[in-house]
């Protein structure tokens, strides 16, 4: 069941005994345990009917008390548990699992992995309560989830701005629902977000980031790389080397599974390749400048300097200077 399909039952007052939230994606399972946490209890009955525990210092005894306990004054109490995954002995919780009290509502928040699926726990989970299994959103999904997540508060962004978050951010929820929050707030009664209100609220540069970088290369635009270089060297957390060469190397690996793809139907590339719609003609640009040949080239290339960023056969060049070599490299034509 998805997490907003949780939400939206309790909103309906329809309750299961026990949740079990899951996985690599905290963003979903925080969703849950916030609403459970304010909103599922009126404020008036959350001192004697909300209990919440921590892994680390929870003790499964009192977890299975608090449980058991009837609600005071309500037809329900909730228990909640925060950061499961780091509880000792969680597998003593299987006995109540497996025979929960109807008039509680249990919520185990067991973030950055799953549990064993060949124990007893994980196979009662299954049969006997509502479970979540989150996974890492992958990076050519964000810019739709970003889409929808603005659309949904009644704004408009367009594709450009979309994609400097994401490349800026990357694939931490949390953060990026930050963001925009703060973003949505200082924008007033407007409905649009352009790249000056990115920049101007959120402090990404709409002309000096790892996007735009990323097209300079793909254009083979060097006066505009190099200018941008220059830029980075004195703000460095405009894009640091540490986010560009990522975003280089997930763009020419997936201009060398176009070549693979052997086909010029966008739709089919978009799909297959896992590129964003709208940015499927800067990949077949560059196709026009960067053979397969090279492609290859480029990656091992990237590889390398990722190695020399880490000091591995480099200690002496600065971000800068191996970013201004490596865009030589990619661009020289010589090297096919």
């Amino acid at each position: 069941m998805p997490t907003a399909k949780i939400i939206a039952n309790w909103k309906n007052k329809v309750y299961d005994a026990v949740y079990w939230l899951e996985g690599e994606e905290p963003f979903y399972i925080d969703q849950v345990v916030e609403f459970a946490e304010k909103q599922l209890l009126p404020e008036a009955e959350q001192a004697f009917n909300l209990s919440i525990f921590y892994g680390k210092d929870a003790d499964w005894a009192e977890i299975i008390n608090a449980c058991k306990r009837y609600p005071v004054f309500a037809e329900k109490q909730v228990v909640i548990i925060k950061e499961a995954q780091h509880m000792g002995q969680i597998e003593k919780l299987l006995p109540y699992i497996e025979n929960p009290l109807s008039s509680t509502i249990l919520i185990v928040a067991h973030k950055d992995k799953n549990v064993d699926g060949r124990s007893a726990l994980a196979k009662a989970l299954k049969t006997k309560s509502v479970h979540v299994s989150t996974k890492k959103m992958y990076d050519n999904k964000l810019p739709e989830w970003v889409m929808g997540f603005i659309k949904e508060r009644g704004f408009q962004i367009n594709p450009k701005a979309v994609q400097i978050i994401v490349d800026h951010i990357g694939n931490d929820l949390s953060r990026i629902q930050n963001e925009l929050d703060k973003l949505i707030i200082n924008i007033g009664d407007r409905k649009n977000i352009t790249e000056d209100d990115i920049e101007k609220y959120i402090g990404i540069s709409k002309e000096y980031n790892a996007f735009e970088f990323q097209d300079a290369v793909a254009q083979k635009n060097f006066s505009k790389a190099i200018k941008m270089i220059q830029y980075f060297e004195s703000n460095h957390k405009a894009a640091p080397i540490q986010l560009i060469l990522p975003t280089l190397y997930a763009f020419f690996n997936k201009l060398y599974s176009i070549y693979g793809l052997g086909t010029q139907d966008e739709r089919r590339i978009a799909s297959e390749v896992g590129i964003a719609p709208f940015l499927v003609k800067n990949y077949m640009a560059a196709t026009r400048h960067y053979s397969y040949g090279k492609v290859e080239h480029i990656l091992l290339l990237i590889h390398e300097y990722n190695l020399r960023v880490l000091g591995i056969n480099d200690a002496s060049n600065s971000d800068a200077d191996l970013l201004k070599e490596l865009v030589i490299k990619i661009m020289d034509t010589s090297a096919k």
